[in-house]
C-alpha cells in the first residue's frame, strides 16, 4: 500500500471514531498511536491535513548530499541494511553530522524507492530428504525449560532428545544440571538400552559437549566422546551451524516435549520428572501416528529392531563437577551458598565436588572423602548453613584438654574439673572448651584457679556457668572499711551501735494466732 495513502487511511479512521463518541484515550488504545498525535489529526480539515503530508514530503533531507554515494552501495550490494549503510556514510565522509538511526534508516528506504532497489533477502533453496532405511540414523539434541515446583517456585531442568530417523522412535532423559561429555554418554546410553540397539550414524549439533573445535571441518571431539564412539562404534554427523533443517526430526521433538510434556507440569524432583516422562513416551510419544507417516512409532520400531545394531552396555564414570570454595568457606551452586567445614579454604584455586542424590547435595574433597552434606533448597539467592561447620576440628578434645590444663596453675584440679564437663555434655564438649579456653585468656590465672576449685566443689559442669562466675568475680568491687584509730587519752568512746530488739509483744501474737488456727 503506498505510504501517502496508508496516512489518510489513518486520518479517515481516526474522525471516524471521533464521531462514534470514543474520547480520545480510547482512540489512542485502539490505534496505539500518541495521544497528541490523534489531537492534531482531529484538529485539521481533509484538506489541511492534504497540505500537511505534501510539506512533509517536499522536506528536505539531511543525508541529500549522500544520495549518490547510498545509491550506488545499494546497487551493488542491495542486501546492505541501514545500520551498515550508517558505518559506510562516517567511514568514508568525515563531515556527515551526528544523526539519529531512525532517519538513516528512513533516509536508505527513500532511496530504495526512488530508484527501485528492493531489499531481496538470500533464499536458501530446500529439497525433501528422502526416508532413511532402518536402523540407518538417529538424531541427538538437547533442550532446557523452567517448571513451577510444588511450592510456587521456578526450577530450571534440562534434557536430552533421541529420536530413530525411520520410525520416529522415541527417548527422553532429563537432568537437574548442565549436560558434560560425561552425562550426555550417560545419556546416550540409557537411549541405546531403551530401543535395544545401535544405529549406524547419530547427527548432532556443533555442540560444545562434543567438540572441542570445528577445525574448518575436520571437527576435533572430545577426548570423552570420541573413545566412547569407538567403542559403541557409530559414525557421527555434525550440522552446520544454523542448519536446523539437517535434524529436523529432533528439532520437532525438542518443541513436542516442551509443548506436549512439559507445558504446565508441576515439577517435585529429577526422579519423578524421570518416571512421567517415560509414561508419556509409552501412552503418548511413541504410541499416537505421526503426523507424516501416519504410523505408529512403536510398531514401526519393532520392525526396526532387526536393523539395529547390538547393544553392549558400556561402563560410564561419571567425573564429578568441581566448584571453587569460597574464602567464607562456602560454595556456589544453582544460585545459592551452602557453607563448608572450618578450614576447607586452603589458599586460591581450593576446589570440592560436588554430586546430587536424592534430595541431598554431598560435597566430597577432591581426594574423595566426603565432607558434608546439605538439604537441596528451592530458590535463588539463599544461604544454607550448618552451624556445626564453624568449629574448629583441627584439634582433639584429648589434645584441647591437655592445652588448657597447660595453661592452669593447678593441671590436676582443671583435668578432673574438665572430665567431669565432658561426661556431663558429651555431644557439645568441643563447644564447652572453646568458650572455657576465651574465658582462661581473657582472666588473671588466680582467679581461673579459684573458679575452677569453686566448680568442682559445687559440681558445676557448664562453660556459660563458669563464664558468668569468672565475670561477676571480675566486677565485684573490693570495699575496703575505713578503720578510724582512736586516742585513749581523748576521753572519746567508741560510738557502737546497739543491735535491734523484738518485743515481746509480736512473739505472743504469733503464739495466739499459731493455736487459734
Amino acid at each position: 500500500m503506498n505510504a501517502h495513502l496508508a496516512k489518510f487511511l489513518m486520518y479517515y479512521e481516526i474522525h471516524r471514531l471521533k464521531r462514534e463518541d470514543h474520547s480520545v484515550r480510547k482512540i489512542t488504545e485502539l490505534l496505539g498511536l500518541n495521544r497528541r498525535t490523534i489531537g492534531k489529526y482531529l484538529s485539521m480539515s481533509e484538506k489541511e491535513y492534504e497540505c500537511y503530508l505534501l510539506k512533509g514530503s517536499d522536506r528536505k533531507k539531511e543525508l541529500l548530499p549522500y544520495e549518490l554515494f547510498v545509491k550506488e552501495r545499494l546497487q551493488l550490494y542491495p542486501d546492505t541494511s541501514s545500520a551498515q549503510m550508517h558505518d559506510w556514510l562516517k567511514e568514508h565522509h568525515t563531515d556527515l553530522p551526528a544523526l539519529n538511526a531512525k532517519t538513516i534508516f528512513n533516509f536508505v528506504h527513500w532511496v530504495r524507492d526512488k530508484y527501485n532497489i528492493p531489499k531481496l533477502p538470500e533464499q536458501r533453496q530446500h529439497s525433501v530428504v528422502e526416508e532413511l532405511s532402518y536402523g540407518k540414523q538417529a538424531q541427538v539434541d538437547f533442550g532446557e525449560y523452567n517448571l513451577r515446583s510444588s511450592s510456587g517456585v521456578r526450577v530450571k531442568v534440562f534434557f536430552f532428545t533421541f529420536v530413530l530417523a525411520r520410525s520416529r522412535y522415541k527417548y527422553i532423559w532429563f537432568t537437574d544440571h548442565y549436560f558434560t561429555s560425561e552425562l550426555a554418554i550417560q545419556a546416550h546410553e540409557q537411549a541405546f538400552a531403551y530401543i535395544g540397539g545401535v544405529t549406524d550414524e547419530i547427527v548432532y549439533d556443533q555442540d560444545k559437549v562434543f567438540i572441542v573445535s570445528e577445525n574448518s571441518g575436520d571437527i576435533i571431539l572430545t577426548d570423552v566422546f570420541r573413545s566412547y564412539t569407538r567403542t559403541q562404534s557409530f559414525k557421527l554427523y555434525f550440522c552446520r551451524k544454523s542448519d536446523p533443517q539437517s535434524k529436523g526430526k529432533v528439532e520437532n521433538l525438542v518443541k513436542y516435549v516442551k509443548q506436549n510434556f512439559l507445558y504446565n507440569r508441576t515439577y517435585y524432583n529429577i526422579e519423578t520428572l524421570n518416571d512421567d516422562v517415560m509414561g508419556w513416551l509409552g501412552r503418548t510419544a511413541n504410541a499416537l501416528p505421526h503426523s507424516f507417516t501416519r504410523k505408529e512409532p512403536h510398531s514401526e520400531w519393532v520392525i526396526e529392531q532387526a536393523f539395529l545394531k547390538p547393544y553392549v552396555a558400556q561402563h560410564v564414570a561419571i567425573k564429578p563437577i568441581a566448584y571453587t570454595v569460597r574464602k567464607d568457606n562456602t560454595i556456589s551452586w544453582k544460585s545459592n551458598l551452602y557453607s563448608l567445614p572450618l578450614g576447607t579454604y586452603t589458599g586460591r584455586g581450593a576446589q570440592v565436588t560436588v554430586q546430587r542424590q536424592q534430595e541431598d547435595l554431598v560435597i566430597f574433597h577432591v581426594q574423595g572423602h566426603e565432607l558434608c552434606r546439605h538439604k537441596i533448597a528451592f530458590g535463588r539467592g539463599l544461604k544454607i548453613i550448618n552451624t556445626d561447620h564453624k568449629r574448629d576440628k583441627s584439634t582433639g578434645i584429648d589434645e584441647m584438654i591437655h592445652q588448657l590444663c597447660a595453661l592452669l596453675e593447678d593441671p590436676k584440679s582443671g583435668k578432673a574439673w574438665l572430665s567431669s564437663l565432658r561426661n556431663a555434655k558429651p555431644r557439645y564438649v568441643r563447644d564447652q572448651l572453646l568458650a572455657i579456653r576465651k574465658v582462661m585468656e581473657a582472666s588473671p590465672a588466680l582467679l581461673i584457679t579459684k573458679t575452677i576449685k569453686y566448680c568442682l566443689d559445687n559440681n558445676i559442669t557448664s562453660a556459660m556457668d563458669f563464664k558468668a562466675i569468672v565475670a561477676q568475680q571480675q566486677q565485684r568491687p573490693v570495699v575496703q572499711e575505713k578503720i578510724i584509730p582512736l586516742n585513749p587519752l581523748s576521753g572519746i568512746r567508741p560510738q557502737i551501735k546497739e543491735p535491734e530488739k523484738s518485743s515481746i509483744q509480736d512473739y505472743q501474737d504469733l503464739i495466739k494466732k499459731s493455736t487459734n488456727l
